[in-house]
C-alpha cells in the first residue's frame, strides 16, 4: 500500500511539473508551486527529487520513455525499414498532436541548459535503438550512407516542423494524413 502511495505522489509531482513548466517555463515555476499543485509538502518533493534540475530531467526521461513505448508499440508490425520509419514518423506526429504539453515540454527541454545535464548513458539509451534502425536502413539502401546523428537530426527536425504546422492549422483528419504522408515522402527523397 505504501509503494502505491509513493507512485501516486511521484506521478502527481510529474504531472503538476509538466503543466506548470509548459505554462510558466522552467525559471518561472518555483518548486513550491509544483508541490502545492500536486498536494504534497515541499519536503516531499525534495525527498523524491533533491533539486529542481533532478525533477526537470526526471520529467523529461519519463515523457520520452512513454512516447517511445507508444511509438514502439505502433511500429511492431513493420517488416521493412521504410514501413518502420513511415509508422514511426506518422505516430510521433500524431502523438505530438494528442500530447501537446508533453511534446512542447520536450522541445522546451532540448532548447534549455538542462539538456546538457543528461548523462551520456541516458542519451545513449534514448538514441541507441533509433541509431541502430538508421544503420539498418543504410545497410538496406533505404538511406544513403551518411552520419547517423545527421540523419537522426534531419528526421527529428522534419517531425517537429510538420507537428508545428499541423498544430496551428485546422485540417480534417484526411488532410492531416496527406500532409504527414507527403512530409515522409519528401524526407525519404532527401535522405535516399
Amino acid at each position: 500500500m505504501i509503494s502505491q502511495s509513493v507512485n501516486d505522489k511521484r506521478k502527481d509531482l510529474l504531472a503538476s511539473a509538466l503543466r506548470l513548466f509548459v505554462q510558466n517555463g522552467f525559471h518561472g515555476t518555483p518548486t513550491s508551486k509544483i508541490a502545492k499543485e500536486a498536494s504534497v509538502a515541499n519536503g516531499t518533493l525534495f525527498h523524491y527529487y533533491p533539486t529542481k534540475e533532478d525533477l526537470i530531467i526526471s520529467l523529461y526521461i519519463d515523457v520520452k520513455k512513454r512516447m517511445g513505448e507508444y511509438i514502439e508499440h505502433k511500429a511492431t508490425l513493420a517488416t521493412t525499414p521504410e514501413e518502420r520509419f513511415r509508422i514511426q514518423f506518422t505516430q510521433i506526429i500524431l502523438w505530438s498532436m494528442d500530447n501537446k504539453d508533453e511534446f512542447y515540454f520536450i522541445q522546451q527541454f532540448h532548447a534549455s541548459p538542462f539538456a546538457a545535464m543528461l548523462s551520456p548513458d541516458v542519451i545513449k539509451e534514448q538514441l541507441q535503438k533509433s541509431c541502430d534502425e538508421i544503420e539498418e536502413a543504410i545497410k538496406n539502401k533505404f538511406f544513403k550512407k551518411r552520419d547517423t546523428a545527421f540523419i537522426l537530426s534531419i528526421f527529428s527536425s522534419h517531425i517537429y516542423g510538420i507537428s508545428q504546422y499541423l498544430s496551428k492549422a485546422k485540417f480534417t483528419v484526411d488532410v492531416q494524413q496527406k500532409i504527414i504522408d507527403d512530409g515522409f515522402t519528401m524526407l525519404c527523397t532527401m535522405l535516399a
